[in-house]
């Protein structure tokens, strides 16, 4: 398997490269490409020192390309590479909502990986983070309505989101007026109930992308949905409160017991013990994190609980990688 990763040298991108050592992905070549800016860098990967390539605007040496490298990027690039015979799992949002392209995350819609036209598209990290917990509990109990109000760390904005909330936190410690560059407003000691742009209906983009993208990985579009996207001065792993009404009666116990059989969720819900699901916890780690699970006190077969994953690994990075082992098991 000639395994490309594109935007190798960007935040994912690193991720990436850290989930296919710490996986074991079966190789026999791995090949780098970035910016021009970027070129001629090395990363090191199962201890080799692997050079960093300029990405040539035409086909790719490779059977499967990794994509992290922005939608505008993809959209020109991606249907190349994959004519060329390679197929293309991307982490842009240039694919999403293509009929053609499955959005897949593995444990909720595996038989899809079988239905690509050369390009498989990753969803956005807050539509991953929230269906893992989601369908296990609209499998077994047939969710109507969901609610969902998010804190996304820096980290949702790539490195240099992460640089920005470092490095303005330095200065407002040290008597400075932090400024803002990637984010709207200052993010240190701050929350920012803005993220991507505004829609005509009043929502953003982010936001819309939480309904658009799990009625086309649920493919079920009757399931409403309606989310409040925020970004907080954490680093990375996003966390989300969820609060769902379900045509079938559920309780807590229900709940908890089939999330304890979901695959690749953690049941973190001792809260006497001080134990649920954090920012802290859940960074760097490949499971998601649920907890804090109630009964609803707004809707009669409803619950509420909080869900973080990190959203460079599942949320983006372990979640392409997974498709791929996936694809290679084949149907």
């Amino acid at each position: 398997m000639r395994v490309a990763v594109v935007g190798a040298t960007g935040a994912v991108g690193q991720e990436i490269l850290k989930v296919l050592e710490a996986r074991n992905f079966p190789l026999s070549e791995l090949r780098l490409y970035a910016s021009p800016r970027s070129a001629g860098k090395t990363m090191v990967f199962r201890g080799e020192a692997i050079p960093v390539e300029p990405l040539p605007e035409g086909p790719l040496p490779v059977d499967l390309v990794l994509a992290s490298a922005g939608g505008s990027l993809s959209k020109a690039l991606a249907p190349v590479w994959a004519q060329g015979g390679a197929l293309v799992i991307d982490n842009s949002s240039a694919w999403r909502y293509e009929p053609h392209v499955p959005l897949v995350v593995p444990e909720v819609n595996r038989e899809r990986i079988f239905q690509h036209q050369g390009i498989i598209a990753n969803p956005n990290c807050t539509t991953a983070i929230l269906v893992m917990a989601l369908w296990p509990l609209h499998r077994a109990f047939r969710a109507k309505r969901v609610i969902v109000a998010t804190y996304q760390a820096a980290s949702g904005a790539g490195a240099k989101g992460m640089e920005e909330l470092l490095r303005e936190t330095h200065r407002y410690l040290h008597g400075e007026s932090p400024v803002a560059e990637v984010f709207a407003h200052p993010l240190p000691f701050n929350v920012i109930p803005h993220i991507d742009t505004f829609q005509e209906n009043g929502y953003t983009r982010e936001e819309m992308k939480v309904v658009w993208e799990t009625h086309k990985i649920f493919g079920d579009d009757s399931l409403r949905i309606s989310a409040t996207a925020v970004r907080v001065p954490t680093l990375r792993a996003h966390a989300e409160a969820v609060s769902v009404e379900f045509e079938r009666p559920v309780s807590p116990e229900a709940a908890r017991e089939v999330l304890a059989q979901a695959k690749g969720v953690e049941v973190v819900d001792e809260p006497l013990a001080r134990r649920y699901p954090m920012p802290l916890t859940a960074s760097g780690k490949w499971n998601v994190e649920v907890g804090r699970i109630r009964k609803s006190l707004a809707f009669e077969n409803g619950l509420d609980f909080f869900v973080v994953g990190d959203q460079l690994l599942k949320g983006a990075a372990l979640n392409a990688v997974q498709i791929a082992e996936e694809w290679l098991k084949g149907p």
